[in-house]
C-alpha cells in the first residue's frame, strides 16, 4: 500500500512538473536564447548601467558645490531670453543656513546624483535598447528607437525650461512675499535643494505628456474624439496632480505646473489626430482584393496539388 501511494505521487509530481516546464517556462524561451541567458544578459547590462552611472556620480560629486551654486542661480536672478543672461532681481541677499551637522554634504550628494543619473541617462537607455531590440520588429524599431530620443530630449527641454522661466518666476514671487510681509528670509540649504530639484523633475515628466498621448494613440487605446470629451476631466485632474506634485501648499504653484500640463494634453489631442488620421488613411490605399483563383497540381508546385501557404510569424525573435 506505501508503494502504491508513493508511485501515485510521484507520477503526480512528474505530471506537475511536466505541465510547469510546456505551460510556464517553455513559453517564456526561444529558439535563439534560453530564459536564463536572457537573464544573464539583463544583468550584465545592468551592471554597467549602474557602474557607469557611479562614473559620472564620481565626476559630479567632485564638482557638487558648482552645481549647489548654478542651482541657487534662480533665486535672486531672473533670465532673460533676449540677450541670454541672467539680470539680478530686487530681492535682499538670502543667506543660506543647515540645521544638522550632515546637512551640507547629504545635500551634496543628493545634487550629485540627480545630475549623474540625468547625465547618464543615454548610455542607460543605449543599454535598455541594446537588450529589447532583438524582440522588436523592423517596424517595432522604426518606432521604439525615435520615441525613445524623443522622450529624453523632451524630459531635457522640460528640465531647461523649469530653470530658467518657471523656477526663476516662482521663487522670486514666494520670497518676495515673505519679504513684504515683513519676515527675514532664512533659507534652509535642504529645504531649497529639495524644492528645486523636485520642480526640475515635475517639468521634466509634465513635458512627456504630448509624446505619452502619442503613444497611446498610436497603440489605439485612445482616439483624439475620446481626448476631446474628457477635456474637463483633463483640466481637473491636471490640477489635482499638480496639487500632490507641488512642494508648497500655495495656488500659485499649483498653477504654474496644471496649466502647463494641461496645455501639453491639447498638443497631445493634436498629435492623436494625426495618427488617427494616418491611421484611417491606410484601408483607402490599401491593394484592391484580388478574385480567387482555383489552385491546380501546377500552380501550387506540388505533385498531389497540396497548397503551401505562407508560414506566418516568421521573422520575430523573442
Amino acid at each position: 500500500m506505501p508503494a502504491r501511494c508513493d508511485s501515485a505521487g510521484g507520477a503526480v509530481l512528474n505530471d506537475f512538473n511536466r505541465w510547469l516546464q510546456d505551460s510556464v517556462f517553455k513559453p517564456l524561451e526561444d529558439k535563439k536564447m534560453p530564459v536564463m541567458e536572457h537573464l544573464v544578459e539583463l544583468q550584465v547590462r545592468l551592471t554597467r548601467a549602474v557602474i557607469g552611472t557611479a562614473v559620472v556620480f564620481v565626476g559630479t560629486f567632485f564638482y557638487a558645490d558648482t552645481l549647489v551654486k548654478w542651482l541657487r542661480i534662480p533665486l535672486q536672478n531672473m533670465f532673460v531670453p533676449g540677450s541670454l543672461s541672467w539680470v539680478p532681481t530686487d530681492l535682499p541677499t538670502v543667506p543660506f543656513v543647515f540645521l544638522a551637522p550632515a546637512e551640507a554634504l547629504w545635500q551634496n550628494v543628493k545634487v550629485a546624483g540627480l545630475f549623474a543619473l540625468v547625465l547618464a541617462t543615454p548610455y542607460i537607455l543605449l543599454e535598455v535598447w541594446q537588450f529589447v531590440v532583438p524582440g522588436l520588429h523592423a517596424q517595432e524599431r522604426r518606432f521604439v528607437g525615435p520615441f525613445v530620443i524623443l522622450s529624453t530630449l523632451a524630459f531635457y527641454a522640460g528640465v531647461g525650461f523649469s530653470f530658467f522661466f518657471v523656477l526663476p518666476f516662482a521663487l522670486n514671487f514666494l520670497v518676495s512675499y515673505g519679504v513684504s510681509a515683513g519676515f527675514i528670509p532664512q533659507l534652509s540649504i535642504a529645504q531649497y535643494v529639495g524644492f528645486a530639484l523636485w520642480f526640475l523633475m515635475v517639468f521634466g515628466l509634465i513635458f512627456e505628456v504630448p509624446l505619452a498621448i502619442t503613444l497611446m494613440a498610436k497603440l489605439g487605446w485612445v482616439d483624439a474624439p475620446f481626448l476631446k470629451r474628457y477635456r474637463k476631466w483633463a483640466l481637473l485632474g491636471a490640477f489635482i496632480v499638480a496639487a500632490i506634485l507641488t512642494p508648497t501648499p500655495d495656488p500659485f504653484n499649483q498653477c504654474l505646473m496644471a496649466l502647463p500640463m494641461y496645455i501639453f494634453y491639447e498638443v497631445g489631442i493634436i498629435s492623436a489626430g494625426f495618427f488617427n488620421r494616418k491611421a484611417a488613411a491606410v484601408p483607402a490605399t490599401a491593394v484592391a482584393p484580388v478574385s480567387p483563383k482555383v489552385m491546380t497540381p501546377a500552380m501550387s508546385g506540388t505533385a498531389d496539388g497540396e497548397y503551401l501557404g505562407v508560414p506566418t510569424g516568421a521573422g520575430r525573435r523573442r
